[in-house]
């Protein structure tokens, strides 16, 4: 899965989706989009990244407790 860094436009490969969508764990692991030789993997914090479109990430993917939080 494809998501892009909010502040650079700059996209980046999931390695793992589990950790995607686990709300327990802030930071993914993925490799930068860059030419056409494949980059190292890197950490990403999930608060930085974004749907190549633009959208922010579900927010059940951000926090665990998100049924039981007001907003």
């Amino acid at each position: 899965m494809l998501l892009q860094i909010k502040d650079s436009g700059e996209l980046v490969k999931i390695l793992e989706i589990e950790e995607l969508l686990d709300p327990n764990t802030d930071v993914v692991h993925a490799r930068e989009q860059q030419g056409e030789e494949e980059q190292e993997p890197d950490s990403f914090k999930k608060e930085n990244l974004v749907f190549p479109s633009g959208e922010g990430l579900p927010r059940c993917w951000l926090d665990a407790d998100y049924r039981t939080a007001n907003s």
